[in-house]
C-alpha cells in the first residue's frame, strides 16, 4: 500500500512541478488614442527618422554642444549614480541565480576533548580526539514548485528596469544640457544686441546734444534720448548677470568647469540639431526607457505572484557531504575513513494558510498597481509628446512671423530716423520705432531659442538620445 502511494505521489510531484504557478503575462494596452491630435502635428522634412533611431552624437551637429555633452557623460554625478545602481542590481541578481545551484563547500578540523575519571568505563581519563575533511553540500533546495526560479526572473526584470532608468537618466542630462547650452547662446545674442543698441543709442544721444548746443534740438529729445542709452545698459547688466548664471548651470550639469572654447557664443544657425520625424503612438512610446522601465517592474510584480503561491507547496531541502573522519591524523587518508551524510527536509504549511493567502493577495494587488504605474506612463509620455508638437508648430508659425515684423520694424526706423533728420519729424516717432525695433529683436531671439529647446524637448519625450 505504502509503495502505491508512493508511486502516485512522484508523478504527482512531477506534474505540479511542471506546472507554472506564474500567472502569464500580456502587455497591457495602451491607453491613449492610436494617432496623435492632427492639429498638434507638424509637417516634418521628408524621411526624417524617428527620435529613437538617432543617436545623441547625430541629432546634435553643433560640435562645442556635443563636447559639453560628452563633458556632461563622463562627469555628472547623477549620471554616475544611476550607472553604479545598475551594477549594485546586477550583482544582486546574480546572487539570485546562484540560489538556483548548490552551495558546495570544503571543510576541515579536529575535535579534542578530555574525558573524565568519573565517566571512562576502566575508571581512567583519556583525551579523545578527532580530524575531519569534508565536501557537501548545504542546504539546497530543489526548486520543484518554481520559487527560487521566479525570485530569480524578479531580480532580473529588477535588474533590466535599473538599466532603463540609467537610459532614461542619460537622455534627461543630454535634454537639459542642451537646453541649458542653447539658453545660454540665446542670452549672449540677446546681450550682443542689446550693446550693439547702446552703441547706436550713444551715438544718437551725442548728435542730439550737438545739435541742442546750437539750439537746433530740445532738452526734451536730450532726454528722451539719454532714457534709451540707459534702458540699454539696464538690458546689458540683466543679462550680464544670466549669463553667470548659465554657466553656472552648464558647470553643475557637466559635472566640471565648462572649458571658455566649448561655450556658445550665441544660438548660431537654425540647423544646429537634426529634424526628426514624430511617428505613431504605439511605435514610439513603448520604446521610451521610462516606459520600458514601467514594463520591467511590472513583470517583477508578476513574478512575485509566483513566488507567493509556492509558499502554499511543501519547501524541500537537502544537506549531504562526504569526506574523511578518522580519530587520528595519521589514519585520515587511510580507505576505511571515509564517511557521508545525508540530510533530507520537507517543510509543509499547515496552519498558516490564512498568511499565505494573504501574501498571494498582497502580490496580485502590487501587480495591479505595477499596471496603473505602466498605464500611467504611457499616458503622461502621450501628453509630453502632444504638448512638445503643439508647442513646436506655434513657435514655427510665431517665428516666421516675428521675422516678418523686425523687417517692417527696421524699415520702420530707417524711415522714422530719416524724417527727423530731414526735420520732417520730431524725436519722439524715432523714439519709438527704435524701442520697437529693439523689443521685435529680443522677442525673435527668444522665439529661436524657444524653438530649438523645443526640438530638444521633442527629441527627449520621443525616446532619443541614448
Amino acid at each position: 500500500m505504502n509503495r502505491v502511494r508512493i508511486l502516485i505521489a512522484i508523478p504527482a510531484g512531477l506534474l505540479l512541478a511542471g506546472c507554472s504557478l506564474t500567472p502569464k503575462y500580456t502587455r497591457p494596452e495602451a491607453p491613449t488614442p492610436p494617432a496623435w491630435n492632427a492639429e498638434e502635428q507638424v509637417q516634418t522634412q521628408s524621411g526624417a527618422p524617428a527620435a529613437a533611431d538617432v543617436r545623441w552624437q547625430d541629432f546634435v551637429t553643433d560640435v562645442k554642444l556635443r563636447g559639453v555633452i560628452q563633458l556632461a557623460l563622463n562627469n555628472n554625478r547623477d549620471l554616475r549614480v544611476a550607472a553604479l545602481n545598475v551594477e549594485r542590481v546586477q550583482a544582486l541578481y546574480r546572487i539570485q541565480k546562484a540560489q538556483q545551484y548548490p552551495t558546495i563547500g570544503a571543510s576541515a578540523g579536529g575535535d579534542f576533548y578530555r574525558v573524565s575519571p568519573s565517566l571512562a568505563s576502566n575508571g581512567q581519563p583519556y583525551t579523545y580526539g578527532q580530524y575531519t575533511l569534508s565536501l557537501g553540500a548545504a542546504s539546497w533546495e530543489p526548486d520543484f514548485f518554481g520559487r527560487i526560479r521566479n525570485l530569480k526572473s524578479e531580480a532580473l526584470e529588477q535588474f533590466l528596469a535599473t538599466q532603463q532608468a540609467r537610459s532614461a537618466a542619460q537622455i534627461s542630462l543630454v535634454a537639459e544640457v542642451a537646453a541649458t547650452y542653447l539658453s545660454m547662446g540665446a542670452d549672449r545674442d540677446s546681450l550682443r544686441l542689446a550693446e550693439a543698441t547702446l552703441a547706436a543709442q550713444k551715438n544718437t544721444y551725442e548728435l542730439i546734444r550737438q545739435t541742442r548746443d546750437l539750439g537746433m534740438a530740445s532738452d526734451v529729445e536730450l532726454t528722451q534720448a539719454r532714457s534709451q542709452v540707459q534702458a540699454a545698459q539696464v538690458d546689458i547688466a540683466r543679462y550680464t548677470g544670466q549669463l553667470k548664471l548659465d554657466e553656472n548651470a552648464l558647470n553643475l550639469l557637466a559635472g566640471t568647469p565648462v572649458p571658455a572654447d566649448l561655450l556658445p557664443e550665441g544660438l548660431g544657425s537654425d540647423a544646429a540639431l537634426k529634424e526628426i520625424s514624430e511617428g505613431l503612438p504605439s511605435a514610439v512610446l513603448l520604446r521610451r526607457p521610462d516606459i520600458l522601465m514601467a514594463e520591467h517592474q511590472l513583470k517583477a510584480a508578476n513574478a512575485n505572484i509566483g513566488v507567493a503561491r509556492a509558499s502554499y507547496f511543501p519547501q524541500i531541502s537537502l544537506t549531504a557531504g562526504g569526506g574523511l573522519l578518522s580519530g587520528s591524523l595519521s589514519d585520515l587518508f587511510k580507505l576505511g575513513s571515509r564517511s557521508w551524510n545525508f540530510v533530507p527536509q520537507l517543510t509543509v504549511p499547515i496552519f498558516d494558510y490564512g498568511t499565505r493567502k494573504a501574501s498571494v493577495r498582497v502580490s496580485q494587488v502590487d501587480r495591479d498597481t505595477a499596471i496603473a504605474e505602466y498605464e500611467k506612463s504611457i499616458q503622461s509620455a502621450f501628453r509630453e509628446v502632444s504638448d512638445s508638437l503643439s508647442q513646436r508648430t506655434w513657435l514655427l508659425e510665431q517665428q516666421t512671423a516675428q521675422q516678418s515684423l523686425v523687417k517692417t520694424l527696421e524699415e520702420t526706423y530707417r524711415l522714422s530716423d530719416a524724417r527727423y533728420r530731414a526735420g520732417m519729424d520730431s524725436y519722439l516717432n524715432v523714439l519709438v520705432a527704435q524701442r520697437s525695433l529693439y523689443g521685435g529683436q529680443q522677442v525673435l531671439v527668444s522665439l529661436r531659442g524657444a524653438r530649438l529647446i523645443n526640438l530638444v524637448s521633442l527629441y527627449k519625450v520621443l525616446g532619443g538620445g541614448a
